[in-house]
Parts: C-alpha cells; structure tokens; sequence
C-alpha cells in the first residue's frame, strides 16, 4: 500500500510516500511544494494544487494522510493554512484518493511515543524508521511522519 502524508501550508507544504507492507515501511519519496509569498493568494493555491497533483500522477499512492488543521493564535495564520489545506484536499480528491487525518499529537505520538515530541525527536526517528531516507526539509519530514503514523493507526482498517 503506498500512503502520501502530507503535511499543508501556504508556503512550503511538505509531502512524502512510504510504501507499507505490514509492519515494514519504504520510503518512496519526498518533498516540499514551497509557493513564493510575493504571488497572489489564487496562484499561490494553484501551485499547490498543480503541484500535488503532479506528485500524485508521479508516484500514484493508494490513499493520502494529512494532519488536522490547528487553530493558531493568529486568526490570519489559521485562514491562510486551512486556504492553503483546501488546495491540497481538492488535489486528493481530484485523484480520487481517499485521505485520512490525524491531529498532530497523534502523529507524534505513533512515531515517537509521546503526544508532546518535538520536530528533532520526530525526525531522529524518521531517521531509524527510513534509513538512509535523504529528507527533503522540515515540511517533508513532518508529511512522512504522518504517511508514517498513518500506516501504523489504520492497519488492518
């Protein structure tokens, strides 16, 4: 089964393919979609979504994963992710995937163990769970760690 974890944000949101096959995972791929904070809002979406969905023809997964969106304490910041969240949505259901979501502390916590992981210890065990993965960035980094947490939360679903 290959499982797109994505990780959405407005200027670089981070995707990642791993491959399960049971309790083995393979890292598939990686990356970041970073869009320029000088372009219009719609074309940023655009290149979003264009993006996606070239990764998605690229590596066509069988179902994506996504973190659930967060409000932050900026009301600005939070319309602008879940802008920037729709865009990668409507590539997955342009595709007809199916996309699963998870909070973040979930995630976290089926990759390191605990809800309250930071970004370092998430990716020092990205880092035993795909080794000799070369990571993209932060952005790729936290979408494999959903690909990853997704596999783990939805065996046998």
């Amino acid at each position: 089964m290959l499982i797109l974890g994505l990780d959405p944000s407005l200027s670089c949101t981070g995707w990642g393919v791993v491959r399960s096959e049971g309790s083995r995972l393979i890292h598939i791929a990686n990356g970041q979609i970073a869009t320029s904070a000088k372009a219009p809002m719609a074309q940023r979406l655009a290149a979003l979504q264009q993006g996606l969905a070239q990764v998605i023809a690229d590596y066509q997964p069988d179902r994506a994963a996504a973190e659930e969106i967060f409000v932050n304490k900026n009301p600005q910041s939070t319309l602008k992710l879940a802008q920037a969240r729709g865009a990668v949505l409507a590539a997955c259901g342009t595709a007809r995937l199916d996309v699963t979501e998870h909070a973040a502390r979930l995630v976290k916590k089926a990759i390191v163990g605990t809800g309250a992981a930071d970004k370092v210890q998430v990716q020092a065990m990205l880092r035993v769970l795909l080794p000799g993965a070369v990571i993209a960035g932060a952005d790729a980094a936290d979408a494999l760690a959903v690909a990853i947490a997704d596999a783990h939360l939805t065996r046998g679903v």
